[in-house]
């Protein structure tokens, strides 16, 4: 069991977005910026190109949902999206407000938030939504 799915399961606890019956997206908690959102399919797959054809299209929509949300949250020029895939082995995508392409870079520095703060930037992309 990934430590997706246990924040999926509720064993972990995390900042969540939005979910529905085959996603979920929550803050990373070592975001690159502000607003640095995980979406991640419930179903534990390593790799993002191993979901069949029909969930990684779903998977794609809700991610779009959420990134036009941080887009209203965050004063940013887009929301950036990247797969890496090698922190966590659960096919997941990370949803990053940027200004620039450098602000996706994985190998920068991170954030180093407050609870305070992350569940205020919690309640900005949910009143987006």
């Amino acid at each position: 069991m990934t430590i997706f799915s246990k924040i999926i399961a509720g064993e972990i606890p995390s900042y969540k977005i939005a979910e529905n019956d085959k996603f979920y997206a929550f803050l990373d908690i070592f975001p690159l910026m502000e607003g640095h959102t995980l979406v991640i399919p419930k179903i534990e797959v390593d790799k993002i190109f191993d979901l069949d054809d029909e969930t990684i299209a779903a998977f794609i929509v809700f991610a779009k949902k959420i990134g036009k949300a941080i887009e209203k949250a965050f004063d940013c020029n887009r929301c950036g999206i990247n797969v890496v895939g090698l922190e966590v082995p659960h096919a997941h995508i990370h949803l990053i407000p940027i200004n620039q392409p450098s602000d996706m870079n994985i190998a920068n520095p991170k954030l180093k938030l407050t609870e305070q703060e992350f569940k205020a930037i919690q309640q900005k992309i949910i009143d987006a939504l």
